[in-house]
């Protein structure tokens, strides 16, 4: 019995190290897939930042016509934990 809650321990603990999810720009459908398990790898605190910076890549460009577009090529190979940097940066930064 031992053996076996030590391994679903093991397992449980194995499986939280998993790697970050990747935003994939390549199309709109995997940027949304990709933003929302990126999304998931955060904590609560953080995924309003994340949906800011999601939500407000247009006004980095003054009114990008196509924010779509700009959002799946400005975030495209990120983390979800590098886009809550590069957007608290820019909030400091007065951007």
């Amino acid at each position: 019995m031992k053996r076996g809650a030590l391994l679903a321990i093991f397992l449980l603990t194995a499986c939280s190290d998993s790697e970050p999810s990747v935003i994939d720009g390549s199309s709109p459908q995997a940027f949304e897939d990709t933003t929302k398990a990126a999304r998931r790898d955060l904590p609560d605190g953080e995924r309003l930042v994340f949906d800011r910076a999601i939500r407000t890549v247009g006004g980095r460009w003054h009114g990008a016509r196509d924010q779509e577009a700009l959002a799946r090529t400005t975030f495209d190979g990120m983390t979800a934990e590098q886009v809550v940097e590069d957007q608290k940066e820019r909030e400091a930064l007065g951007s």
